[in-house]
């Protein structure tokens, strides 16, 4: 009986294992170090990693600043409120970009792509304020 399982779970596990080996062109990664030359869904995915890239800088700026904040004597935190207030003003902004694209697949492009632009800006104006602390 021990056997047979064996011998079913290898025939089950065996062509999974060739799988992993041999992916088709689409099931790979796209190369983004030329993301014009890709089909749409391969910009798309490279404009989403560029902006993954430039949402971790902003939050390493983030954490550079944090330490140094003020509270008002109200108790409110004013940096948190305008950085909040900045991520819901980028969404809404990259969102409305993207409108004009809304049913095509070129979307996703739009957006991530406004996305990074303001993201990266707002970087600079983190890195500038830790400057002038």
């Amino acid at each position: 009986m021990r056997r047979a399982v064996l011998i079913i779970l290898a025939l089950v596990t065996l062509p999974l294992t060739h799988l992993a080996r041999t992916q088709p062109a689409w099931a790979q990664e796209p190369d983004c170090t030329d993301p014009g030359s890709l089909p749409q869904q391969g910009m798309n995915y490279c404009a989403a990693k560029e902006f993954e890239q430039a949402d971790a800088a902003l939050n390493a700026a983030w954490e550079l600043l944090r330490p140094s904040a003020v509270k008002g004597s109200d108790g409110a935190d004013p940096m948190l409120e305008g950085q909040r207030a900045w991520i819901r003003y980028r969404d809404g902004q990259c969102k409305a970009e993207g409108l004009h694209f809304e049913v095509g697949s070129l979307e996703p492009l739009i957006v991530a792509t406004c996305r990074t632009r303001m993201t990266q800006a707002r970087t600079q104006e983190l890195l500038l304020m830790e400057r002038y602390r």
